[in-house]
C-alpha cells in the first residue's frame, strides 16, 4: 500500500508541552496533507471533552487537506462533523458487551481496509479494544488519547484500562495524566506525547458574546441585578465537589451573592435531591441554585464573577477552568490534577486543598474583594496564559505532528 505523509506539520513533540516561539498564540493549522486518512474511534458523539476533541481534530485534518473519519454510535455532534466535511460511520461502539466488542473488531477491520485508513486513533476503552485488534490485523498504526485516570484499584480494571496504553503513541491530555500512565502502567516517556485540550478562542472570546445573550441567561435563571455571581459548572456527580462548595458558601457567611451549580444530573436524580436538601438545610435557598445543563456556557461564564472547580478527585485536565480563564474570569480550583498546570497560583486564580471547605471559602472571599483594576489585570493575565498554552490550534497542530511521526515511521518501514 502507498505510504502517505502529513506534510508541513512542524517538529516532533515529547512529553514536554511548553510552547515554542512558533507555537505561541493561535498558530496557523498545518497544511499540505497528501491524501492521508485518519480514523478516530469513540463510543458516541453526544457531549464532553472526548467528543469535542474528536470533532476538533477531524476539523483540523480536513482543513489541512486530509480525510477524517469518525466511527461511533452517533449523536448530536455528528452535525458538527458534517459541517467540517468529515465523515461519520455509525457502529455500536458505545457497547461494553464483550460479544459486541468482539464483533466490532471485524466491523472496524472491514472499514479500515475499505476506506484505505492510514492511522487508527482510539479515544475510549471499550471501542479501543476493538480498534486495537482491527488496526493490528490490518497492519495500520494505532494510537490512543488517554483522557482520564479511570478506576485502577484492582487487576481486572487495570487490564481493561491497559488498552489505552497499547498505542504506538499515547497522547496524554496533561502532565498529570502522563505521570499517571508512567507510574501505573510503566509506559516509557518515549511513547508519550502530552497534548493538552484546546479552547476555541473564537467561541470563548468576550468580544463575540453579546450582552443580549448574557442578559437572557441571567433572566432565565432569575438572577437579581447587582449581586456577584459564583458558579461551579460540571455534571452533578459527587466527586465534582458540589457538597464542598455548598459548605464553603455557608462558611463564607455572605448573603449578598448568588451561587450556581450548573450541570446535568445525567439521571442522578437522587444526588440532585441531596444537593437541594443540603442547600435548604444550610439555609442557602435564596442565594444558591441548582441549574440544569446550560447550552450557552460562554454567556454563563460572562455573567459570572468567579468560577469554581471543587473536584475531590483530580481532574485529568479541567476544561471548565481553562474556558473560564480564556474569558478572563477569576477561578478557584482544587490543588491537584490538571488544575496545577492550568491555573497560575495568585496570577490567574487560586488553588485550594481537596475537600477543604474553609480554604475554598477563604479563596472565594479573597476573589470577591478584587477591585476593578485588579480584576482587569487578572483577566488580561488569564487570557494571555490560555492563548499561549491551551488553544484549539495548538492542540490540533501537535496532534497532527504525532500523526506525522507515525506515518514517517511507517514510510521508513519501522
Amino acid at each position: 500500500m502507498e505510504s502517505r505523509t502529513l506534510t508541513n506539520v512542524g517538529l516532533d513533540h515529547t512529553t514536554a508541552h511548553a510552547p515554542s516561539e512558533t507555537d505561541a498564540g493561535a498558530s496557523p493549522l498545518p497544511r499540505g496533507i497528501r491524501g492521508a486518512t485518519v480514523l478516530q474511534v469513540l463510543p458516541a458523539l453526544v457531549t464532553g471533552g472526548v467528543e469535542r476533541g474528536a470533532v476538533d481534530i477531524a476539523e483540523a485534518i480536513v482543513a489541512a487537506g486530509g480525510r477524517a473519519i469518525v466511527a461511533s454510535a452517533g449523536g448530536p455532534m455528528v452535525t458538527e462533523l458534517n459541517r467540517a466535511r468529515a465523515e461519520h460511520v455509525t457502529l455500536p461502539l458505545d457497547s461494553k458487551n464483550p460479544l459486541v466488542i468482539f464483533k466490532n473488531i471485524d466491523r472496524l477491520a472491514e472499514l479500515i481496509v475499505r476506506e484505505n485508513v492510514d492511522i487508527v486513533h482510539a479515544r475510549s476503552r471499550a471501542p479501543a479494544w476493538s480498534a486495537y485488534r482491527a488496526a493490528r490485523d490490518a497492519g495500520r498504526p494505532f494510537l490512543t488519547t488517554y483522557h482520564g485516570t479511570y478506576g485502577h484499584r484492582n487487576a481486572l480494571k487495570r487490564w481493561y484500562n491497559s488498552v489505552m496504553v497499547k498505542g504506538e503513541r499515547v497522547i496524554a491530555i496533561s502532565d498529570f495524566i502522563a505521570g499517571h500512565i508512567r507510574q501505573i502502567y510503566g509506559v516509557p516517556s518515549s511513547r508519550i506525547r502530552v497534548i493538552p485540550r484546546g479552547v476555541d478562542m473564537i467561541r470563548f472570546d468576550s468580544h463575540n458574546i453579546s450582552q443580549e445573550r448574557v442578559i437572557n441567561l441571567a433572566q432565565r435563571w432569575r438572577l437579581p441585578d447587582g449581586m456577584p455571581v459564583v458558579m461551579l459548572p460540571g455534571r452533578l456527580t459527587r466527586w465534582k465537589g458540589q457538597i464542598i462548595f455548598i459548605e464553603a458558601i455557608e462558611k463564607l457567611g455572605r448573603r449578598d451573592i448568588q451561587c450556581l451549580l450548573v450541570g446535568s444530573d445525567q439521571g442522578r436524580e437522587g444526588y440532585r435531591r441531596e444537593l437541594e436538601q443540603e442547600i435548604e438545610r444550610r439555609g442557602l435557598n435564596n442565594i444558591m441554585h441548582v441549574i440544569d445543563d446550560c447550552n450557552d456556557m460562554p454567556a454563563a461564564y460572562m455573567l459570572t464573577d468567579l468560577v469554581i472547580s471543587a473536584s475531590t478527585d483530580p481532574e485529568a485536565f479541567g476544561r471548565v477552568i481553562v474556558e473560564a480563564q480564556a474569558l478572563g474570569r477569576p477561578v478557584v480550583a482544587t490543588d491537584h490534577g490538571g488544575a496545577r498546570e492550568t491555573v497560575i497560583e495568585n496570577v490567574t486564580g487560586w488553588l485550594t486543598p481537596p475537600g477543604d471547605a474553609q480554604a475554598l471559602a477563604d479563596a472565594i472571599g479573597l476573589a470577591l474583594t478584587l477591585d476593578g483594576q485588579q480584576r482587569q489585570n487578572l483577566s488580561k493575565r488569564a487570557i494571555e496564559h490560555i492563548r499561549a498554552n491551551y488553544t484549539k490550534e495548538l492542540m490540533s497542530k501537535r496532534t497532527l505532528d504525532v500523526y506525522n511521526e507515525l506515518l514517517r515511521e511507517r514510510s521508513a518501514g519501522r
